[in-house]
């Protein structure tokens, strides 16, 4: 069908990854909605975007004297927000809260509405303040104004809309005010809840059962989150507790994971809720104009020398990471990068794990690493991921190397300018991993656990590598999880990685050519968009594409 027939999308998330200093984002989440957004405007699509506007964003993590990260929350102000005039009022804990609409196209995106309740007279002006702070009242007043005032601001800007996109749960409140408006219009609840989950879709991300949030329905019907449901109603559409997760599969028509090994751990997962659809998996991708330097791309195109284009963009990281931290890597020495959020199924620091094997690399310096990533403010535990890093850093100086302040500025210089990345979680509890896909098409080559995106891209020692396998994973415990999988990390790196990089360039060469060519079309956003209009956002008897071998073609 031609783009004029496709339906209108109106897409949620907490948190939009648009531009460095545009502080509204704090990891995969917002990147992966912010590139969506981005390649949504670059093929024209009828979509308009739904966040906040966070005072204080994330948080900024510095590293004390003690080699500790600590956080300090700056007030940001952003004079290119347009001001779309228009307010709504939401209840929270029985009091009206003014909600302020502003509008941003700055960033080559579609229109992105930002929710604020920073205003003159409202006493609840901190909901909008740190995204994703504090503790549970605070997260379920943040997610009355992203899911209630959202629809009501859609509404208020006159905005048509055939489809409601939840990316992750935070913006479930939205489908309880769009049953609400119907219940207030005549309907049953039942008829109510039908007739919404024909609006809505939902994209699950978290693989791990603890990192979906919950809550008591004490806290919710405190905070106003019922919205003229009853207890019953609630605990029917999430649970009781009332999770986030459940909630919004059973409230959509249809649901994806974000990596197709993603979507078989996520049917798994939640194979006991009743009601919900099945769960397909539409790979994550990036926007390239973002993520990929113009030199490398072109350089492919061409037939250019990839090695010493290459070389150029490792020496600006190289001499980023100095101007950062005073410490000088070797241009000449295998650097890997790894920048992740600071959980433990991540095992940021699994590679120091058997000193007797990789000291000598480290102390030689024939391997490098430049490590980022911040925790979440109330993570100790993901703080003290952060702290061991930097322990290693003071403990093999000249070869490791912690950047603090993680953002998209860092997070484009070490995919572009590093040789290897990184990435060894626990399968399968990495969702898709998008700086993977950035890495691979700026020509730096995975090596990593097939978990994620990379099952669908690798072609081991042809455009990456890959180590630990997959079999018989479910019967080891952690411990021993993670001795299999150091074991297998090692053996790839020495004895396949390092005499690679320093004793064959042109099969280097060959493998760089070969990781962008396998990944800069299908896991860039056109492919991804093509996917969510055919395969989710679709209305009853509409079809964008046909399935070609599994890959969608792109739109047209």
């Amino acid at each position: 069908m031609s783009k004029k027939e496709l339906p209108n999308v109106a897409y949620f998330c907490m948190e939009y990854g648009l531009q460095s200093d545009f502080k509204i984002y704090s990891g995969g989440l917002g990147i992966l909605a912010g590139d969506h957004i981005k390649g949504a405007k670059d093929e024209n699509l009828p979509m308009v975007a739904i966040g906040m506007k966070w005072k204080n964003g994330y948080n900024e993590q510095q590293i004390d004297a003690n080699g500790y990260p600590v956080d300090v929350y700056p007030t940001y102000k952003y004079d290119f927000l347009e001001d779309t005039g228009v307010i709504v009022t939401v209840k929270i804990k029985g009091q009206d809260v003014k909600v302020k609409v502003w509008k941003t196209e700055q960033f080559g995106n579609i229109p992105l509405y930002l929710l604020d309740t920073d205003l003159p007279g409202n006493n609840d002006g901190w909901i909008t303040g740190q995204l994703y702070g504090w503790f549970g009242e605070e997260r379920v007043a943040q997610e009355i104004v992203l899911g209630i005032a959202g629809v009501r601001a859609l509404r208020a800007l006159e905005i048509p809309v055939d489809v409601y996109h939840f990316n992750e749960g935070h913006a479930d409140l939205a489908a309880i005010e769009l049953i609400r408006e119907k219940m207030s219009a005549g309907y049953s609840f039942e008829e109510a809840w039908r007739e919404t989950r024909n609006e809505v879709v939902f994209t699950t991300h978290t693989p791990i059962l603890a990192g979906n949030e919950s809550h008591p329905l004490e806290r919710l019907e405190y905070m106003g989150a019922f919205n003229g449901l009853t207890r019953e109603q609630m605990v029917r559409l999430g649970g009781d507790p009332f999770n986030m997760t459940v909630a919004g599969l059973r409230l959509s028509r249809k649901a994806n994971a974000v990596a197709q090994l993603h979507a078989e751990t996520s049917n798994e997962m939640w194979k006991s809720v009743a009601g919900r659809p099945e769960i397909i998996g539409i790979t994550n991708s990036i926007h390239v104009p973002t993520w990929v330097d113009n030199r490398i791309v072109d350089a492919y195109k061409n037939g250019g020398d990839l090695l010493s284009v290459h070389q150029a963009l490792k020496n600006e990281t190289i001499d980023f990471i100095k101007e950062r931290t005073g410490i000088q890597l070797d241009k000449d020495k295998l650097l890997i990068g790894f920048s992740r959020r600071a959980a433990p199924y991540k095992r940021s620091d699994l590679i120091f794990s058997n000193p007797e094997i990789i000291d000598e690399y480290l102390n030689d310096g024939r391997i490098q690493i430049v490590f980022s990533g911040k925790a979440h403010a109330n993570d100790d535990t993901g703080k003290k991921i952060v702290a061991k890093l930097v322990e290693m850093m003071n403990k093999y100086p000249n070869s490791v190397v912690y950047l603090p302040g993680y953002d998209m500025t860092i997070g484009q210089k070490l995919t572009r300018g590093t040789d290897i990345w990184l990435n060894n979680p626990r399968r399968p509890h990495e969702a898709s991993g998008t700086s993977g896909m950035k890495a691979a098409m700026n020509g730096v080559l995975n090596c990593s656990i097939l978990d994620g995106w990379w099952p669908e891209a690798c072609e081991d020692g042809v455009n990456g590598w890959q180590f630990g396998g997959t079999d018989g994973l479910n019967e080891l415990s952690e411990t021993d999880l993670d001795v299999k999988d150091t074991k297998a990390l090692y053996d790839t790196l020495i004895n396949r990685v390092v005499p690679t990089f320093y004793n064959d360039k042109a099969k280097w060469s060959q493998m760089m050519k070969a990781s962008i060519e396998s990944t800069i079309e299908f896991f860039a956003t056109k492919r991804m968009l093509t996917e969510y209009y055919d395969k989710l956002y679709k209305l009853e008897g509409n079809e964008l594409s046909r399935n070609d071998s599994n890959r969608s073609k792109v739109l047209v």
